[in-house]
């Protein structure tokens, strides 16, 4: 049969090639076309069964396989769909030339047909170029109605022609969304850094982005341990990823000096590279490990890695991901920048209102003070209304107190609140080292962490700071040791120093 037939007797087949043609340009969607190209196939040579597949051009392998002609049972019992490595598709992906069998069995290349899979006998595969490229290969079996003809093969090729035209505008649409994609998150991701967010969230902010972006199974950054190794710090999974932060790959990890170096690492199943030893590898694929450096500093790694089974990433991926990595990593800088000005900025305003309650209201309480005590003194007042005096000396005495104290808090550097009980008495100690030019001495003895409440934690860090302000004003003190207890009757404090006289601090 002819494309033509005889000249008053037009053959379907040709309105049937021309309307394939014009289908496979329709889509914009490079998923949705190659179907669209597998399924065109097959109708138009009267296949039972087609594959359209995906050439790795790095691996000589099939990254992609869709299919048409196959139910759902069918599909169901094929465990895995062929990769191309062996069998006839490997025949073709060697050698990307139109190939025709009547009976693909008796062809000492054909193997790898995978078990589960129909029946298959007669074949026809021709190549899908894009430009230069072997994009991929068009497979057709069991022609209904006896093997495929050259005019099968010659409408095949006109097909993979203009398949090889559609898939190119496909590819250039994906790039060009994929590309808007990356770019929109990265300046997301910039945005919610520079909005003030604390470093943890920061971390877990650029996993999560990272992850949805390059449709991974789990998105985590590593940073460098003392050690020499690499942490888990921030992750974000579908499910819970509680169990990956804090995994750690130790030193001497074949993979450990790329990423230390800050060069990315790209691995085609974390399961089975040797170069991967943490023990949630198992469960992952394809992956990529990309530096998250600015300006020679390395902040740390972001790994994106797939689930088992999973599409390899391609170099448009790695591309992009690389690019965001890179922005993504400027922006913690400038991130962590921002926030030690801040700090500073907030340090700065301490001070100075420090500065002014010691230089104006200290001031005034003690004159005040003082101008109460001559004028108690000197009246020939009543012994109650000398009492009265003595009180409100009393009390402005213990205003000014209360007051340096808070002076003194003031003046310490701004921190992170430590979380245990046993941490703020050190961060304490330590901002007073700044103004007592030396370091207090410290000692625990019992569970302070778990056996002083929150109520008397806080009272006893009030006693703390002022007992600490105390030993600031006295001369001669040049060493102070801290002991905090818990006893029978309770929470303890006693703060001694080597003042003339030296003088001791009991709580309570």
């Amino acid at each position: 049969m002819s494309l033509t037939g005889r000249a008053d007797e037009p053959t379907p087949r040709l309105p049937l090639l021309l309307e394939a043609v014009l289908s496979v340009g329709t889509e914009l969607e490079l998923r949705a076309t190659l179907q669209h190209i597998v399924d065109s196939a097959a109708e138009l040579t009267d296949a039972r069964y087609g594959a359209l597949g995906v050439v790795d051009p790095e691996r000589d392998r099939l990254t992609e396989l869709f299919t048409a002609g196959m139910t759902e049972a069918e599909r169901q019992r094929v465990p895995r769909l062929p990769d191309g490595r062996t069998g006839l598709l490997g025949v073709l992906i060697q050698d990307p030339q139109p190939l025709r069998l009547d009976d693909l069995t008796a062809d000492p290349r054909s193997g790898g047909v995978p078990e589960g899979h129909p029946a298959m006998r007669s074949f026809l595969g021709v190549p899908i170029r894009v430009h230069t490229e072997v994009f991929g290969n068009l497979y057709l079996t069991e022609k209904r109605g006896g093997p495929f003809t050259d005019e099968d093969l010659a409408l095949l090729r006109v097909l993979a022609s203009q398949a090889g035209i559609a898939i190119g505008n496909a590819r250039l649409y994906e790039t060009a969304r994929q590309r808007e994609r990356w770019i929109e998150g990265a300046a997301a991701v910039t945005t919610a850094l520079l909005s003030g967010e604390p470093a943890a969230d920061a971390l877990t902010t650029v996993a999560e982005r990272a992850r949805l972006l390059a449709d991974a199974s789990a998105g985590v950054v590593l940073q460098p341990t003392e050690e020499g190794g690499m942490e888990i710090v921030a992750a974000s999974t579908v499910d819970d990823p509680g169990d990956l932060v804090g995994t750690t790959i130790a030193p001497g990890s074949p993979v450990l000096e790329q990423l230390l170096g800050g060069e990315p690492v790209f691995v085609e199943d974390s399961a089975t590279d040797p170069r991967m030893t943490t023990h949630v590898r198992s469960r992952f694929g394809p992956s990529m490990m990309l530096p998250l450096q600015s300006g020679g500093r390395l902040i740390g790694t972001l790994a994106l890695p797939r689930r088992r089974g999973g599409r390899p990433y391609t170099a448009v991926d790695r591309l992009l991901a690389s690019q965001f990595a890179s922005q993504a990593a400027l922006a913690l800088v400038l991130a962590d920048a921002q926030h030690d000005r801040e700090r500073l900025a907030v340090y700065e305003d301490r001070d100075r209102i420090a500065r002014d309650l010691h230089d104006l209201v200290v001031q005034r309480l003690f004159a005040t003070e003082m101008m109460l005590e001559s004028t108690r003194r000197r009246a020939a007042a009543s012994t109650e209304e000398n009492a009265l005096l003595g009180r409100a000396v009393d009390e402005l005495d213990s205003t000014i107190q209360e007051v340096r104290t808070t002076i003194f808090a003031l003046q310490q550097p701004p921190a992170d609140a430590p979380a245990t009980f046993r941490g703020r008495v050190l961060r304490e100690t330590g901002g007073a080292a700044v103004l007592l030019g030396f370091q207090p001495s410290v000692h625990f003895s019992g569970a302070v962490d778990t056996l002083i409440s929150d109520a008397d934690a806080e009272r006893l860090l009030a006693a703390l700071r002022g007992a600490l302000a105390a030993a600031h004003r006295r001369a001669g003190v040049s060493a102070i040791t801290v002991e905090v207890g818990v006893t029978a009757e309770g929470p303890r404090l006693v703060v001694s120093d080597d003042g003339q006289p030296p003088a001791t601090v009991t709580w309570p």
